[in-house]
C-alpha cells in the first residue's frame, strides 16, 4: 500500500455487552481485554490513528491508558444492542471529517478478538495492497463442516437434515468451509460510504488460524482465550 494512503482504526467497545458484563476491559492473562487490539493495531506503522468508539467513560480511561485514542463518547443512539458496526464508523468517520481529518481506508478491530496480532493485521494491510482490493475481512476454517448441518423443527425429524450426496462421506472428504471471524476488518472508506457495508467492493479473505480467531462472546470463549494467552508454548 502507498505510503500516502492513510489507515484509520477503529475499535468499537460498548458498555452495554450482556452475555458477559464488562467483557471489554475484563482482565485477560494480565491486562485488561481491550488492551491486546490497541496494542496490536499501534504496532503497526501504517496506522495513522488508534481510535476507541466507546459509550463508557471507564472504557474511555481505560482505553486511554492503553495509548488509544477516545476523542468522543459515543451517542446512546448508537450504542443499543441494534447500533451496526457500519454505524459506528460512519459516527466515527464523520466525527474526524468535521475536523478536517479524513482517511483512505477504515480497520475495524473488535475487542473480543484478543489473539490478533500487529503481524495479523499487517498481513491483512499487505494483502490488500497485493490483491488491489477494496476490502479484505479475516476468516478462518469451519470447525464443523456446514454441510453437516440443517435447522430442525418440532418433531425432531432428521428426514432430509444432510443431502443424499454427502450423507456417507468422511469429515476429512469434505470441501474446507471458511467463516467470517470477526477479527479484522479493512474497508475502502470511498466504498463503504457508497455500499453501507464493511465486505464492500472488491473483497478478498485473509486466512487466520482458529487459534487466533476466537471471538469473545461467552465465559467458555474467555476461558478458552486466557489458556491460550497464558501458554507459552503458544505463538
Amino acid at each position: 500500500m502507498s505510503n500516502e494512503k492513510t489507515i484509520l482504526a477503529i475499535i468499537p467497545a460498548r458498555g452495554g455487552s450482556k452475555r458477559l458484563p464488562g467483557k471489554n476491559i475484563l482482565p485477560l492473562a494480565g491486562k485488561p481485554m481491550i488492551n491486546w487490539s490497541i496494542e496490536a493495531a499501534k504496532n503497526v506503522p501504517s496506522i495513522a490513528r488508534v481510535v476507541v468508539s466507546t459509550d463508557c467513560e471507564t472504557i474511555a480511561n481505560t482505553a486511554k491508558a492503553a495509548g488509544g485514542e477516545v476523542p468522543f463518547l459515543r451517542p446512546a443512539s448508537l450504542s443499543s444492542d441494534t447500533s451496526s458496526s457500519v454505524d459506528v464508523v460512519r459516527h466515527t468517520l464523520e466525527y474526524f471529517k468535521g475536523i478536517g481529518e479524513n482517511f483512505d481506508y477504515v480497520l475495524l478491530l473488535q475487542p473480543t478478538s484478543p489473539l490478533r496480532t500487529a503481524a495479523h493485521i499487517q498481513g491483512a494491510i499487505d494483502l490488500l495492497a497485493t490483491k488491489k482490493a477494496d476490502s479484505v475481512i479475516s476468516v478462518c476454517e469451519c470447525e464443523h463442516s456446514p454441510l453437516w448441518t440443517n435447522t430442525l423443527d418440532d418433531s425432531l425429524s432428521l428426514e432430509n437434515f444432510i443431502p443424499k450426496n454427502v450423507n456417507n462421506m468422511r469429515s476429512q472428504d469434505l470441501p474446507q468451509y471458511y467463516r467470517l471471524n470477526g477479527a479484522i476488518y479493512l474497508t475502502k472508506v470511498e466504498q463503504l460510504l457508497h455500499e453501507g457495508v464493511l465486505m464492500s467492493g472488491s473483497s478478498v479473505a485473509f486466512k487466520m488460524d482458529s487459534h487466533s480467531s476466537i471471538d469473545i462472546d461467552t465465559k467458555l470463549d474467555f476461558m478458552l482465550a486466557e489458556a491460550i494467552l497464558r501458554d507459552k508454548t503458544y505463538e
